[in-house]
């Protein structure tokens, strides 16, 4: 019986994921319809997924707040800034002033703190990488991350003395050529393992939805 469900469920996927495959190559207007209510369907289920991984994420720290473990005034705070911003944003809308306030005074300073310190611990994770091995990619590796950070931190000469303004040419021309090539052949290689991923689930190889 297992086994028949799980051929169900494959056959299922695969048609589904192969309609909406051709309805993007085959200008059939059935095609394209069925397609957009298909992928309708699958915007419904993910964000039914999104609010049971949030009321998991709610019992988790509501447990841990009624048994008064390790740590749990920062559960409190999480539980009513989830509550608070989901609130806002149900009722008054994602482009309410206050929702907007919260974004640009909490959201972005945390998002520019924490990008800050990944640089200046890829920067410690360089100098402690020279120290264990000296060679000539470790050199760059280091000299590359402290120029980019001068570069882009300011100067006490100011932003107009020659110095900045060929620091930030070079920084410039690093993060975009060399930085920018190397970002891009991570995205081809994650867009080819998720077309490989995709054409094992369509052609059944994979089956994530029959466990």
């Amino acid at each position: 019986m297992r086994l028949r469900f799980s051929l169900l469920w494959a056959a299922v996927a695969s048609a589904v994921g192969l309609l909406v495959l051709a309805g993007f190559f085959v200008q059939v207007p059935v095609l394209i319809a069925l397609g957009r209510v298909l992928v309708g369907f699958a915007v419904l289920l993910a964000g039914a997924a999104l609010l049971l991984g949030l009321y998991n994420l709610l019992s988790v720290h509501m447990r841990k707040i009624s048994l008064q473990e390790r740590g749990w005034a920062y559960s409190a705070l999480l539980v009513l800034s989830l509550l608070g911003t989901f609130a806002i944003g149900v009722f008054f809308g994602p482009d309410n002033p206050v929702a907007l306030v919260l974004f640009n005074s909490i959201q972005l300073p945390v998002e520019a703190s924490l990008m800050a310190l990944l640089a200046v611990t890829l920067t410690l994770a360089g100098f402690r990488l020279i120290s264990r091995r000296r060679d000539l990619l470790s050199f760059i590796f280091v000299a590359v991350a402290v120029f980019v950070l001068l570069g882009t931190g300011p100067w006490p000469s100011g932003e107009t003395s020659e110095a900045f303004i060929l620091v930030g040419n070079l920084r410039n021309w690093l993060a975009q050529v060399w930085a920018a090539g190397g970002a891009r052949g991570i995205l081809l290689g994650v867009a080819l393992g998720a077309t490989a991923t995709g054409l094992r689930v369509l052609l059944a190889s994979d089956r994530p939805y029959g466990e």
